[in-house]
């Protein structure tokens, strides 16, 4: 079975109208790629072939227009979204510690999500927070003068676990 045939028929229709809605603007092909990841929060890869039909591109084109775009996503992101500033100012404030710290702990990578589903990782290049530096966003809050400890406090914050009661 064909990725395309696997994906969801209402995904596929979805995908289908954002094509027909902007295919005919100049440079269509990132406005139907950032429509179709504010739809889906993130660019199913079953979706590619769908844009390349319906701007009569080769599927290679749109791969490599995705692909070089980071901010992009191939897979669903997790519940909450952490960035890390890696600006100058962050770096010189320690950063990469902090990175090193959050990797380790989350046991993950930049642009990638915990197996729970619950945290996406990603690196992000200023956060206009300079003078706090180093800076994290979690959702749309920003923290600063965020070290491995302040980190590990704000990830805590975030766990959906629930404790049973008896």
């Amino acid at each position: 079975m064909s990725t395309v045939a696997s994906f969801q028929a209402d995904s596929a229709e979805v995908v289908k109208a954002i094509v027909k809605a902007l295919g005919d603007e100049p440079g269509a092909l990132l406005p139907i790629l950032h429509a179709v990841q504010n739809e889906f929060a993130y660019v199913p890869t079953e979706a590619l072939p769908l844009i390349a039909d319906g701007l009569n591109l080769s599927r290679a084109e749109v791969h490599g227009v995705f692909s070089f775009y980071h901010y992009f996503r191939s897979s669903p992101p997790g519940r909450h979204s952490i960035q890390i500033c890696r600006a100058e100012s962050c770096q010189a404030m320690g950063s990469r510690v902090l990175e090193a710290h959050a990797k380790q702990s989350l046991k993950i990578d930049f642009n990638q999500t915990t197996a729970d589903g619950e945290l996406t990782l990603l690196p992000v290049y200023c956060l206009g927070n300079c003078a706090c530096s180093p800076s994290v966003r979690i959702g749309n809050d920003i923290y600063g003068n965020v070290d491995p400890e302040k980190f590990d406090a704000l990830v805590s914050g975030l766990s959906t676990r629930r404790i049973e009661v008896k």
